[in-house]
């Protein structure tokens, strides 16, 4: 179980190579060694390198675990693997694409392949991991949503409605497990630096990923249900939600 600082004994990434999840595990590291789960597509996104970035951030033991977001059929043996080394204490889903947002609303398949994995797949280890958590009678889930999906925009309406829908799956998922003694932290994050984002004009309140980490592990000891990096963008998404859409979509945003 997850003790008052913050430490765990069996810690579960699904996105194994994710920057900003493995940011979030690594600052749960730093309170203390836990057994780490690495689920992704192993040769793919080199998880052999994730393994030994928590390695070196004080895991004690290291596990890969297979799954492809797209294969919803395969997700209950993720779940089963993983809880196989223990109660999973901790579950952060942490995985999606981008991909070029102009190109996708126009493209049947890769609008239906992006939704699929930003969104369907969400949907498919939240139930999952809310059976599991539930079944143990304690754990936390951390969901990676966005500021996207709170007021979703025109550059980025395919990606922003996943997260909106992300978003509000998880927001409720916590309500109908908070009685099981699980709860469920939705992480909005704006932008962060990271290898993906390296290539985007940096926009105000960018944040690095410790920062993403120390925020997120600090909201999952107080068992908060949703959290804001950076904080500002609390007040931002509430402007932006009261801006008309006509005076909207003139916004260069």
């Amino acid at each position: 179980m997850l003790n008052a600082v913050g430490q765990a004994q069996n810690i579960l990434l699904l996105g194994g190579s994710s920057e900003i999840g493995l940011g979030i595990v690594k600052e749960f590291l730093s309170r203390g060694a836990a057994r780490v789960i690495l689920a992704g597509r192993i040769k793919e996104d080199h998880l052999d390198a994730a393994a030994e970035e928590v390695r070196s951030a004080g895991a004690s033991a290291v596990e890969l675990v297979e799954f492809d977001a797209l294969d919803t059929d395969s997700h209950p043996a993720v779940i089963e693997k993983a809880a196989s080394f223990g109660d999973i204490d901790v579950a952060i889903v942490a995985f999606g694409v981008m991909g070029d947002q102009e190109k996708i609303w126009q493209d049947h398949k890769m609008a239906v392949v992006s939704s699929e994995i930003n969104y369907t797949a969400y949907v498919s280890f939240g139930v999952l991991l809310g059976e599991q958590l539930k079944s143990q009678g304690h754990g936390h889930i951390v969901a990676m949503s966005s500021v996207a999906g709170q007021k979703i925009r025109r550059s980025n309406f395919t990606y922003g409605s996943a997260k909106a829908g992300v978003d509000g799956f998880y927001t409720q998922l916590g309500v109908a497990l908070e009685d099981h003694g699980v709860n469920v932290l939705v992480v909005r994050p704006g932008q962060v630096r990271t290898k993906l984002s390296a290539h985007v004009k940096e926009a105000p309140f960018t944040v690095d990923v410790p920062e993403v980490g120390e925020a997120v592990v600090d909201a999952v000891v107080k068992r908060k249900k949703y959290l804001y990096v950076h904080p500002i963008f609390e007040l931002v998404t509430l402007v932006l939600q009261h801006i008309p859409a006509p005076i909207m979509k003139r916004l260069p945003i």
